[in-house]
């Protein structure tokens, strides 16, 4: 049966935010197809076109046409395709040949007929990496709530935030589970045990002493996949088969998701050089990319890791860079908040109440 693709459409006068937009509500496909007045495919935009444009500074108001041309100087500027009639084993053969996940299929006209997806040859497939949630926080920023319950266990929608994290990963296709532990790590085991009420194996490890996120990686058998790494106190409908993908194709040895964070100076701001004024500028507004707390990393990166030796993940990333390795950024268009303060907390609970926290579209 052949897929509705005009739900994909786009122009290149379309905004990028109205591309995030088709790409959110295309469900397993991931993508949108840009076409002129005519509907005939001039391209197409992936969530990694829309994730490399973020980061070249394109904005949400931007046109389409400005993620084309960064589109330009990446491995693929131009549309893969494939004719209208070809049998499955076919257009099989033709997605692992170009190592693509999606491809749309044009009639003779240039018009988009109908799409397939990698998916459709690998149903249930696994996620192709393990994961491990960082527990061992004391959430001290959250007292009077976290004194007899540790921050992955408080309640966002009514249930535990960790219990989120977990139900995520596993819709992910996340089978092994690692959680690092130390405050009252006795409550998380025993409300996840081995995790198979939850459809995912869980093992535990323990920092005796604070270790910090790369130091805690540390006492974890090395991985022989890759390995998603996420704080126990994030909030977030992040696509991780998306993120999976982005960090292959850049070859990255770590890839590091970031939000974007904007905060406007209320003072009028004077540029000085030495007593010399050379301006004013009147509330500038700044942007930033933050660390979002969710990491991948190659097995190769264990080898800059020392067992029991502390290390921050910015100790580990700096580590990398230092010598060489590939450590890329990832960024963060969907919903995402770092559950550290009490004020984001109360405004998890109110997201939760209105519905924000919807499951992660699949990039399948």
């Amino acid at each position: 049966m052949k897929r509705d693709v005009s739900q994909l459409f786009i122009s290149p006068e379309s905004a990028v935010r109205d591309a995030i937009g088709t790409i959110d509500r295309s469900g397993r496909i991931s993508l949108a197809l840009v076409v002129d007045e005519k509907k005939r495919l001039l391209n197409t935009v992936t969530d990694g076109d829309v994730r490399r444009g973020l980061m070249h500074g394109a904005g949400l108001s931007d046109p389409v046409s400005r993620l084309l041309e960064i589109k330009k100087s990446t491995p693929y500027p131009e549309p893969i395709t494939a004719p209208e009639g070809l049998d499955l084993m076919a257009l099989f053969e033709v997605m692992q040949q170009r190592n693509i996940r999606q491809l749309p299929i044009v009639n003779k006209r240039g018009e988009v007929v109908d799409m397939v997806i990698w998916a459709d040859f690998q149903r249930g497939a696994p996620a192709g990496f393990q994961a491990v949630v960082m527990a061992g926080g004391l959430g001290t920023r959250l007292h009077p709530l976290t004194e007899n319950t540790p921050k992955p266990m408080l309640p966002v929608g009514g249930r535990p935030v960790m219990e989120l994290i977990v139900d995520q990963l596993r819709d992910a296709g996340v089978r092994q589970i690692h959680v690092s532990t130390r405050f009252q790590a006795e409550k998380i085991r025993q409300h996840f045990g081995r995790g198979d009420r939850f459809g995912v194996e869980i093992d535990y490890v323990n920092e005796d002493l604070p270790l910090g996120t790369g130091g805690a990686l540390g006492l974890l058998k090395k991985p022989d996949e890759p390995l998603l790494v996420i704080n126990g106190d994030i909030v977030t409908n992040v696509d991780f088969k998306a993120m999976l993908a982005f960090h292959q194709d850049q070859g990255a040895i770590m890839t590091v998701a970031v939000r974007r964070y904007e905060m406007q100076v209320p003072y009028g701001v004077a540029d000085c050089e030495g007593p010399r004024v050379l301006g004013l500028r009147e509330k500038p507004e700044f942007s930033f990319f933050v660390n979002a707390g969710i990491y991948l990393l190659e097995p190769s990166a264990f080898g800059y890791i020392r067992g029991g030796e502390p290390m921050n993940m910015t100790d580990l990333i700096q580590r990398l860079i230092d010598r060489g390795e590939p450590v890329v950024s990832f960024p963060i268009s969907e919903y995402w908040l770092d559950m550290g303060r009490l004020a984001d907390y109360e405004r998890a609970q109110e997201d939760a109440r209105k519905g924000l926290l919807a499951p992660a579209r699949s990039s399948e």
